[in-house]
């Protein structure tokens, strides 16, 4: 990547691997603007905070850790839905907020890219519906009443 900057971390240059901020632009159009290390064979891995733009349309910013989305980060999809919350190998996996191009959301456990645990859901009119979801099907949800405020 012409024009990257170089950032090393303490240590030394046996153990510690040379940090490197810059865009790359992949051959199918995707882009990714970040941190990453290079490899000898001159590929890089994406290792760090960074974005990835997608040629239709994703865009993901958050942590990568071998090449892959790890930890907190947020994906935004064309559809004008998106995800903020942890991932584990480019999934959503753990704590989650799943938001539609609607306005209703899910907020809970995700486990492979699916609602997996308990969570809410809030639906177009702001009702919170609570329970245990289990993928496609969330069997005994139960509606939350929330308290007036005056």
């Amino acid at each position: 990547m012409p024009g990257a900057k170089k950032d090393k971390k303490k240590g030394t240059e046996d153990d510690v691997p040379v940090i490197l901020k810059g865009i790359y632009m992949f051959p199918n159009g995707d882009r990714y603007d970040g941190e990453y290390v290079q490899l000898e064979d001159g590929s890089i891995v994406r290792s760090g905070a960074g974005s990835h733009f997608t040629a239709d349309g994703q865009h993901f910013h958050g942590t990568w850790v071998a090449d892959k989305m790890e930890g907190q980060g947020r994906m935004e999809l064309p559809s004008g839905a998106f995800y903020e919350g942890d991932f584990v190998n480019n999934q959503y996996h753990g704590i989650g907020k799943y938001t539609w191009p609607n306005g209703s959301f899910y907020d809970g456990q995700f486990v492979e890219n699916r609602m997996e645990g308990d969570g809410e859901f809030t639906d177009t009119d702001q009702q919170i519906w609570t329970g245990t979801f289990r993928y496609k099907a969330a069997p005994g949800l139960r509606f939350k009443l929330q308290a007036e405020v005056n």
